[in-house]
């Protein structure tokens, strides 16, 4: 009696709740599939709000399935010569040799719940998790050489999608496809993160040698990307409650410790392709193409802050030296600032 005084509370309690004032609900019910005759009935609304009850506030709560409640609420069918006799006769009608036996009841087809999708902020949860995944194996100092590779290039193209992803619903397509409408369609997408951050991706996965060290700031993005998706949309779940609450709220509150360490590894892979020129993996296009990125970073509004910082950190620290021990090289240097900041 305990048991079905508890779920008869339960029960009680998910009807009560309000529903129109929970977004996620509104979300939950535009995902589940039903045939518009059957999307109507108020008997249906019903249990699919018991569901979302007991998915996201009380997973104890007890939801009868669907085709019981069909079942209960239909009408009971009389055959329509059955009635027309009836009418007829003044009576119930009586069965005779040559007439058509009854057909066999259909059985009960099982009911599909519709609400399971893959919608955006599934996909963007899944694609950053497997970036982060693949970031680890590729960064993961004790594997072996293959799967590390695999795990750089891997990561990256997760990243590249997940940039692409975000592109397209921030920004869509070009109003109209001639040169104005493609020029401020430009103006729009290049300076944003995931622009930057796709070229970026697009830079070293294409490239012949890896440079592990690109791997940082994909791992970077995308652990807060997870986090803040997680947070945002999945914080209701027990899982999430009960391991990942802390960790993601950690790295949500420390977001511009994220953004100046992923800045300080970008400027460092710039240093790192220079000095790869005196290797046999030295790539001239690929060094050039990123300096360019480089200038874009330090002028976009999301990266300028944490990059013009660091560059005046370091030009604080190394044109004393250079004035003192190696004044001739100053010069050279000017060419290349102008040419960074123009």
């Amino acid at each position: 009696m305990g048991g079905e005084k508890s779920q008869e509370e339960k029960r009680a309690a998910a009807e009560a709740y309000e529903y129109d004032k929970d977004s996620r609900w509104a979300d939950y019910w535009s995902n589940v599939l039903l045939p518009p005759q059957m999307s109507t009935r108020p008997d249906v609304q019903k249990h699919f709000q018991l569901k979302y009850y007991q998915r996201y506030i009380d997973s104890e709560l007890q939801v009868e399935p669907l085709s019981s409640l069909k079942d209960s609420s239909a009408p009971p069918r009389t055959s329509s010569t059955t009635q027309q006799r009836s009418v007829n006769t003044g009576g119930p009608a009586r069965s005779t040799g040559g007439s058509i036996p009854p057909r066999p009841a259909a059985r009960p087809s099982p009911q599909v719940d519709g609400t399971l999708k893959l919608d955006q902020k599934s996909f963007q949860l899944l694609n950053n998790s497997w970036v982060v995944v693949m970031a680890v194996f590729a960064i993961f100092p004790f594997l072996p050489r293959g799967i590390a590779d695999r795990g750089y290039r891997f990561s990256l193209a997760g990243s590249a999608i997940a940039c692409a992803h975000c592109l397209y619903q921030e920004n869509r397509r070009p109003r109209t496809w001639n040169l104005q409408g493609l020029q401020e369609w430009m103006q729009t997408v290049v300076p944003s993160k995931n622009f930057l951050s796709f070229m970026f991706s697009l830079i070293f996965f294409s490239s012949i040698n890896p440079v592990k060290f690109a791997v940082i700031p994909v791992f970077l993005r995308s652990l807060e990307q997870v986090a803040v998706i997680l947070r945002r949309n999945f914080n209701t779940g027990h899982i999430y409650k009960r391991y990942l609450q802390t960790p993601c709220e950690l790295l949500v509150n420390n977001q511009t410790m994220l953004y100046t360490t992923s800045a300080n590894a970008e400027i460092g892979i710039g240093f790192t392709l220079i000095f790869m020129f005196v290797t046999p993996q030295r790539n001239f296009v690929q060094a050039l193409i990123y300096w360019q990125l480089l200038k874009l970073f330090y002028r976009a509004p999301g990266t300028s802050t944490y990059h013009q910082q660091l560059w005046s950190k370091i030009g604080a620290r190394v044109n004393p030296l250079v004035n003192q021990f190696a004044p001739f090289l100053q010069r050279p240097l000017d060419y290349v600032r102008n040419w960074f900041l123009n």
